[in-house]
């Protein structure tokens, strides 16, 4: 079953999130978009993990916005409070898949949605676990001492959206807070897991199948170790 579904965020505002379950007592992922937003290409990943057994909600983080070329996605990512998402949207979507049932939770998120998931696992003390995908904010908003779960991260090695040397920073960052934690580097370009890359017709994105399919193999065995 999916549907567009309305939650609470904890400061009393709701939000709107795509869900799709079979079972409410499942495990649960929350879902970053792209900076592109809720848009079909990030449904499918949340059906994806529906139909390996998990419940799984996108939160609507563009209120209803998506973007159809750079330029628009570029000025709704720039009008997004990146802290107010993570502290409220995906922490209100957290709860409320505990609320309705499942006792565990994860968060993943893709470039920009990546950045967030980073923040959130330092703002949403109710997680479980987190996957990157190829994307960090800013590390002066990282406190990695606030971090209580284990983390995996994919990222790319010719990304020239978020360059590898930030991954590197980071994962110092995290290692000096003894987080527990594992970054893969894959040797391709960002947004290397979006099938809808190549469609974009911008440089700097590329689809990569074999890569792709590595991580989703090593994201499965994470969230069922952490999940199940």
């Amino acid at each position: 079953m999916s549907s567009i579904i309305e939650f609470k965020r904890p400061d009393g505002k709701t939000s709107k999130g795509y869900l799709t379950e079979t079972s409410k007592a499942a495990p649960a992922v929350v879902v970053i978009q792209e900076w592109w937003g809720m848009n079909d290409q990030i449904k499918k990943v949340a059906d994806t993990l529906k139909n390996v057994g998990y419940r799984a909600l996108v939160p609507d983080l563009y209120k209803g916005k998506v973007a159809l070329d750079e330029n628009e996605a570029k000025h709704l990512m720039t009008d997004l409070n990146f802290l107010d998402a993570a502290k409220e949207d995906i922490r209100g979507a957290v709860q409320y898949l505990k609320s309705t049932g499942s006792k565990k939770v994860a968060v993943t998120g893709f470039c920009m949605g990546g950045a967030l998931t980073c923040l959130s696992s330092v703002h949403v003390p109710e997680l479980n676990c987190a996957v990157i995908w190829y994307g960090y904010p800013p590390l002066d908003l990282m406190d990695a001492s606030k971090i209580k779960i284990p983390i995996i991260g994919h990222w790319a090695l010719h990304d020239d959206a978020f360059n590898i040397s930030g991954v590197d920073q980071l994962e110092k960052k995290l290692k000096e807070a003894k987080v527990n934690f594992e970054f893969f580097r894959y040797d391709a370009k960002h947004a290397f897991a979006n099938e809808e890359a190549d469609q974009r017709n911008l440089p700097y994105l590329k689809y990569n199948e074999e890569a792709k399919k590595l991580a989703w193999t090593r994201t499965m065995t994470f969230l069922n170790k952490n999940l199940k």
